[in-house]
């Protein structure tokens, strides 16, 4: 079994480490304050270190994989130290979603012999996966769609949202302007736009905005329109929108407001269209529900994670030298990630992946 440190340890990050922790691996946890689920877990050590001092003191011998699971800002640094070593690590997972892609270290990871898989959790991660099948099967694509979500199971109390990873990380996925392609091109449109409502099976209509989910699509998937929407109950984005204008929208006051209450019940929904140059479709639908190993998010975002460094382990020629993305995972990978989830209760509608 394999020695992995796990940089961070919030709602995800204990996730991903439980999980591979179960599966026998000799897990490390950095964090100054892991969630208490991982705290005394079988085959889990804590170090209550700084996660970027710590980066720069483990010995490259003695680790075989590392996942980055510190929120956006404090993420970005962490990949600038790992990738910025000349010790650093053969095999890295990026799971940061900071606004900085760590592909612009490919040359130098190249270089030194390093190989970084980065986006690898529901949206940007399962959704590169799905794609990338909607592409090997239908060509060059007309359309790609992604819509994802993950809110309370009906509308509640104020926002109807509570944020299921760091609130900061929301707040910038509200302000970072979107990247999209139209007419066979990037574009940058304001985030937020693009608003309509849709209806999610089960829950009834929500509405769906534009977000900068894109990321390693605009490059790796050739599409003539390609867009990914957040989706929240109606009336969340318009109160945003309304206190972002007024001048009274207070960053403190949401990140107490929008804190996860696993009291609340809560879902994470996801729909995957691909569109070929003749029209033919392929459709995913995905959704999950907190269980008792987490939240719905936790589960969806670190299921794709753990299963996807389980295949690397067992195959490390699965990912090329270098800083890749998701897309880059071979068919048969990704099929055997979403049998798996669905063998964990996750719900995946659409076609078979390899066929």
């Amino acid at each position: 079994m394999a020695v992995i440190h796990c940089l961070g340890a919030g709602l995800v990050g204990s996730y991903v480490a439980c999980r591979l922790a179960d599966a026998g691996h000799d897990i490390h946890v950095i964090d100054m304050q892991p969630k208490p689920k991982v705290i005394g877990y079988p085959g889990i050590t804590i170090h209550h270190e700084d996660a970027l001092d710590y980066c720069e003191e483990i010995d490259r011998s003695e680790v075989d994989l590392v996942v980055n699971m510190l929120p956006g800002e404090i993420g970005k640094i962490g990949m600038r130290v790992l990738c910025g070593n000349h010790d650093t690590f053969t095999r890295i997972v990026d799971l940061s979603f900071s606004d900085e892609s760590p592909n612009r270290y490919h040359q130098f990871a190249e270089d030194w012999g390093v190989k970084v898989l980065w986006d690898v959790g529901i949206a940007p991660g399962l959704s590169n996966m799905l794609l990338a099948e909607g592409y090997r099967v239908l060509g060059p694509l007309s359309k790609a769609e992604i819509r994802v979500g993950g809110n309370p199971t009906g509308p509640t109390p104020g926002w109807s949202y509570m944020a299921p990873f760091s609130p900061k990380d929301v707040i910038a996925e509200y302000t970072r302007p979107a990247r999209v392609i139209r007419d066979g091109g990037e574009v940058v449109l304001p985030a937020l736009s693009e608003r309509h409502f849709i209806e999610v099976p089960e829950h009834g209509q929500m509405e769906a905005f534009l977000t900068d989910g894109l990321r390693s699509l605009l490059e790796t998937i050739p599409a003539v329109e390609m867009s990914e929407y957040t989706i929240r109950w109606p009336g969340h984005i318009q109160r945003f929108i309304d206190e972002r204008d007024s001048g009274e929208l207070d960053e403190d006051e949401l990140l107490r407001e929008w804190w996860y209450d696993h009291k609340i019940p809560e879902f994470t929904w996801m729909e995957v269209m691909a569109e070929g140059h003749d029209g033919k479709q392929m459709v995913w639908r995905y959704a999950d529900y907190a269980r008792d190993d987490g939240s719905s998010m936790a589960r969806s975002t670190g299921m794709v994670t753990a299963f996807c460094i389980e295949e690397w382990l067992q195959d490390d020629g699965i990912v090329p030298l270098g800083v890749h993305p998701p897309e880059v995972l071979p068919p048969e990978v990704v099929a055997r990630i979403v049998e798996r989830m669905i063998s964990e209760k996750a719900i995946i509608q659409g076609p078979r992946i390899g066929e």
